[in-house]
């Protein structure tokens, strides 16, 4: 690339040309403005400010990568799989860009040596390297546009590290992820069919609702009830893994249920408990005839 030459001769006047030298071996092109591809490596736990001091993190390249990454992926897709439907094309994309693929990706190629964050942060936020991956997305559409996102994506991720007919074929079944991980954190879920409906050709669609903790935690549409609950638990488990707020109401709903609940039984109990010290005190002014005969007796 003709650019790329460009550019290697103006890097030697440089002083900070060894952090473009570490970008370009994981991009394959050289950053124009490099402070982009550094702030898509800030965790928001991170301390590193603007120069007006305010806090720097990845979350709003995040988004603008989470958007450009689905329609990248999409477009890759779409021409290597002529033909197939779309549930299928769906299917195969949402398995590329889900967060356990973008997180190990991102291992690949070295980009969780790079990520600033704070120690404590580590141990407990598994989604981070994928946030960073596809803030990095986000940078480089900013800095290069989308012909250049779409080589990085197919050259140098895609080409080295995905498989794209073993991923087609692989089952990724979110509702049970989903389910496994309700279990785990000890939360309800309950499937809700919304409506059901037909399309333009008269096929019957059905659209699913998730509660967990009574609370909307994602809705989905299919030509099957398990199709949509499908849908419907891909964007659940999503809004679990980047919506922290949603994440801390579910776990204060999880809270209060069995408080409740607690409250309940102890409220009964003691209604129990309650009702058997009446029965005892009136029984205990009550003598059976029978009694009576035995004192009787006995007095004589």
């Amino acid at each position: 690339m003709l650019h790329n030459k460009i550019d290697r001769i103006r890097l030697f006047f440089r002083k900070d040309r060894e952090s473009y030298s570490r970008f370009y071996s994981i991009l394959g092109f050289y950053p124009h403005n490099i402070s982009l591809y550094e702030q898509a490596l800030l965790h928001k736990s991170s301390s590193v400010k603007s120069e007006k001091g305010r806090p720097l993190n990845n979350e709003r390249l995040e988004f603008l990568g989470d958007a450009i990454l689905d329609a990248i992926v999409a477009d890759i897709v779409f021409k290597q799989f002529t033909g197939k439907k779309e549930g299928f094309l769906t299917n195969t994309r949402s398995k590329i860009v889900q967060r356990e693929t973008l997180n190990k990706l991102a291992v690949q190629i070295g980009l969780d040596k790079l990520i600033k964050y704070s120690t404590r942060t580590s141990s407990h936020n598994s989604y981070m390297c994928g946030n960073a991956f596809e803030a990095l997305v986000g940078a480089i559409y900013i800095d290069r546009g989308y012909d250049v996102c779409k080589y990085f994506m197919e050259v140098k991720i895609m080409k080295r590290f995905i498989d794209l007919e073993k991923i087609a074929r692989k089952e990724v079944n979110f509702k049970s992820k989903l389910i496994e991980w309700t279990q785990k954190n000890k939360v309800t879920i309950s499937f809700e069919l919304i409506e059901q409906f037909l399309d333009k050709e008269a096929n019957p669609i059905f659209q699913s609702e998730i509660l967990i903790e009574g609370l909307s935690a994602g809705t989905g549409v299919g030509y099957s009830k398990k199709e949509s609950q499908q849908n419907a638990a891909k964007m659940a488990l999503k809004k679990i893994q980047t919506i922290p707020n949603f994440l801390q109401e579910v776990f204060d709903a999880a809270k209060k249920r069995v408080e409740a609940a607690d409250l309940a039984k102890q409220e009964a109990a003691e209604v129990i408990i309650s009702e058997t010290e009446i029965i005892t005190s009136e029984n205990s002014d009550i003598i059976p005839e029978e009694g009576l005969e035995i004192a009787s007796i006995a007095a004589e």
